[in-house]
């Protein structure tokens, strides 16, 4: 079933044991394109690091946007992350994050989604996010949406400065139904009650931990999947799919136009 209007996800009637939840993944489900990206461009306004690390952002932000998730750029994507935080400060980064999310995160959130999770807490469902972005930056998205709580990869850290090490996996693909496994055994939430979104096939072992599974604004095989399955579909992408593509390539395109420009000045300056 597909649908591009919200319908109210409160109709269906909770179970009587344990308590009820909703997960959604952030990248394309809540925010439209990458949130790491906008990480980058933030961090290299408070010269953290050099333009071309904004310009490695800026081109897998193109690539999600063309053609979805690939583990291979998550990959790539934590790699570059790590060694770009190494030794920044913890609280330095904290501090960041209300500022990403009022100039980078908040623009690009998808209304629609954000209406679904206020219908869960509305009728008393807690909400969460799962997602493979950094948990100083998904804490202050469900913070400043008031969500219950997020769940992130976790950077390791010494001395209040991050090390380049991670203190667990990656959240993607199987290891975000993991985490949220665990999460229900540690919070008694009754995962055959509950709900899951998001709009990648890689987030496939997530959605079927849940009840009630739902792709918004799918990638072409979980289309597919959640057809054949009847899962609900929402899409709050507006217009025919290509110009949507064409427009949002033409932002980052032109936004690598701007960073080579940049980047030439500050060569030729010397800064950073």
């Amino acid at each position: 079933m597909e649908a591009n209007e919200v319908r109210d996800t409160a109709q269906h009637p909770a179970p009587t044991e344990g308590r009820i939840a909703a997960f959604f993944d952030v990248d394309n489900t809540l925010v439209r394109g990458a949130s790491l990206y906008a990480v980058a461009r933030k961090m290299h306004q408070h010269k953290f690091f050099h333009f071309r690390e904004v310009l490695f952002f800026a081109l897998k932000q193109l690539s999600f946007l063309a053609r979805g998730e690939h583990l291979g750029d998550i990959t790539a994507i934590r790699d570059r992350a790590l060694d770009m935080v190494r030794g920044v400060k913890v609280e330095q980064m904290r501090e960041l994050g209300d500022e990403i999310y009022d100039e980078f995160i908040h623009p690009k959130l998808w209304g629609g989604t954000v209406a679904i999770a206020r219908q869960h807490l509305n009728v008393g469902r807690e909400v969460w996010l799962v997602t493979a972005t950094p948990t100083e930056v998904a804490g202050v998205i469900a913070r400043r949406l008031e969500l219950t709580g997020a769940l992130g990869t976790r950077v390791e850290s010494e001395n209040g400065e991050y090390t380049g090490r991670l203190t667990g996996p990656i959240l993607h693909g199987a290891d975000k139904a993991q985490a949220v496994l665990e999460l229900a055994q540690q919070q008694n939430i009754n995962l055959a009650g509950s709900w899951g979104y998001s709009d990648s096939y890689n987030d496939v072992p997530l959605l079927e931990v849940v009840g009630h599974p739902v792709a918004i604004n799918p990638d072409a095989r979980l289309r597919a999947y959640a057809k054949e399955r009847g899962w609900q579909v929402y899409d709050f992408r507006t217009g025919q799919r290509a110009a949507r593509v064409s427009l949002k390539l033409a932002g980052v395109i032109g936004a690598l136009w701007a960073a080579r420009r940049s980047l030439q000045r500050l060569r030729h300056g010397g800064g950073r």
